[in-house]
């Protein structure tokens, strides 16, 4: 079970900051509301997430291939996706504290709670009844907790209902009924709940007369349908076949908070499947497996993952789930696996008038492919790797002789840390730092490497173990001589003697994105 730590989200902040993973935007005008820039180390890690995405998408998988589409689209667009018209979210604001929520997360986080004191109930009976316990039969008879199970039902059906329909009465009622609170002020003095429309719109044109009215894409999604036959028929691909995609899209949520976790400005990974109709969820549970074995093969730990299907779907899905992650803020949704049905392909031949159809030619027939869509944000993927990887330990002595009793480091995925070695001459002096710049141009064209000369060799240690670099290597006086040199591992921060000629093969492979992608 999940337990929100506020305060490791602001350690992590202020790590990323001082660290050069994530800076407010426009810092030094007093920075931008939910907008975030990626210093030198924070891009080497997101384009790391990218290249694992990417690869595993459209390398290691015979049938997708990738696709880079604009930003700027024909409005009409929008229109066929539906999402000028029911890109909405229902918003309530708290009068004594003036914050401003979403109701439908009020809803959902009040219905989590009711799912914990249940697991709180089932913990404390398994604890007094030992081996002999059954969960399921303890659920289904205890009188607790088939009434908190009840209320759950209960909520969750009037939600998907008032989503369904649009109706921001019920919406409002059931926080009321649920006697949901204001985490701030602790009140339950909420506003009606209104619906707001969460696209950016811009003119295009050179005259303020002719402008014509444009969205900022809100999705990525839209850019793969209306290229579905551009790509299908210069790359003769055949169904089942995918079309991934990583690029920026654009909300302007109301609520934006929880550092990177939510963005006006943010980058999804996103894939979709292209399916003869009937086959589709079947695809669904494929890709549900797949994509939950690409996210464990990390190492971030299987507990921090789950799967939450949804009850209230989207206006173009038959099936829908989250993968969610144990972040700071407790299990949220990291991935979404949508099976998105005709909606979206149907939609667009409407409305544009053209025909987005496959031809089978084993069938002998033209029909709309079903679409399975696997949609991941690459910023929260960046939160989940940093937020996990961050560790304060205290040092056993002989270690603590190195810089101090304790340190803080980023245990990163090697395939993915911003560095893969540090080169570290032992002293600014006696031709060590030659030999170490030596090796620096040496391995700098197999992997990223980070070198530097200042400071007690402990500290540079420590800060190496700050951002993550999985290894460092020392050069000094006994290199010269034999051409060895120390090498340490940031996790165990156990150091070896190693030639310098199996330096590279060794390092390679314990950093190689390729060993990493096998193992999914």
């Amino acid at each position: 079970m999940a337990t929100q730590d506020d305060n490791l989200l602001k350690k992590v902040i202020s790590h990323a900051k001082e660290y050069g993973f994530v800076f407010p935007s426009s810092e030094i005008y007093d920075g931008l509301s939910a907008v975030y820039d990626y210093g030198q180390n924070g891009v080497e890690l997101k384009n790391n997430i990218k290249e694992y995405w990417w690869k595993f998408m459209t390398q290691t998988q015979e049938n997708i291939v990738g696709l880079d589409s604009a930003i700027f689209m024909h409005p009409t667009i929008w229109k066929a996706s539906g999402h000028v018209d029911a890109f909405n979210d229902p918003m309530v604001d708290n009068k004594d504290s003036k914050k401003r929520y979403r109701a439908d997360v009020l809803v959902e986080d009040a219905i989590g709670k009711l799912e914990d004191k249940i697991e709180k109930e089932v913990e404390k009976a398994a604890k007094r009844f030992g081996e002999t316990f059954d969960a399921n039969m303890f659920k289904s008879t205890n009188g607790r907790v088939v009434e908190y199970q009840k209320k759950i039902d209960e909520a969750n059906m009037r939600l998907k209902n008032a989503m369904t329909n649009g109706n921001m009465d019920e919406m409002r009622q059931l926080i009321v009924d649920l006697e949901v609170a204001d985490p701030i002020s602790g009140t339950r003095n909420w506003t009606e709940v209104r619906q707001f429309n969460l696209m950016f719109s811009t003119e295009m044109g050179s005259v303020a007369e002719d402008t014509n009215k444009i969205y900022l894409r809100p999705e990525t999604a839209q850019g793969i349908f209306v290229n579905f036959l551009n790509v299908q028929k210069t790359g003769r691909m055949k169904i089942p076949f995918g079309i991934a995609q990583i690029g920026k899209a654009f909300r302007n949520e109301i609520v934006a908070r929880q550092f990177i976790f939510r963005m006006r400005e943010f980058e999804q990974m996103e894939m979709q499947f292209f399916v003869k109709p009937g086959e589709e969820m079947q695809w669904y549970e494929f890709w549900k497996a797949k994509r939950m074995k690409w996210h464990q093969t990390l190492g971030l730990g299987s507990e921090n993952y789950r799967y939450h299907d949804h009850l209230n779907l989207a206006h173009y899905a038959n099936a829908a789930c989250d993968i969610q992650f144990n972040f700071p803020m407790g299990f949220k949704e990291l991935e979404g696996i949508h099976s998105r049905t005709d909606f979206d392909l149907k939609s667009h031949e409407k409305f544009s008038g053209k025909k987005l159809q496959y031809f089978d030619s084993e069938t002998n027939q033209n029909y709309v492919p079903y679409v399975v869509e696997t949609s991941v944000g690459l910023d929260r993927m960046f939160l989940s790797v940093l937020s996990s990887a961050y560790k304060e330990e205290k040092l056993a002595a002989a270690e603590g002789k190195e810089e101090g009793n304790e340190r803080v480091v980023l245990t990163i995925p090697p395939a993915l840390a911003p560095n893969k070695v540090a080169i570290l001459p032992l002293m600014k002096k006696d031709g060590l730092p030659e030999k170490a710049l030596a090796i620096l141009n040496d391995f700098k064209h197999d992997f990223r490497c980070y070198y530097e000369d200042k400071d007690t060799i402990g500290r540079r240690y420590r800060r190496m173990d700050a951002i993550g670099t999985p290894f460092c290597v020392t050069v000094d006086h006994q290199t010269l001589q034999d051409d060895t040199v120390t090498v340490r591992d940031r996790d165990t921060m156990k150091q070896e003697r190693i030639s310098i000629q199996n330096l590279k093969s060794q390092i390679q492979d314990a950093v190689s994105m390729a060993n990493l992608l096998k193992k999914i």
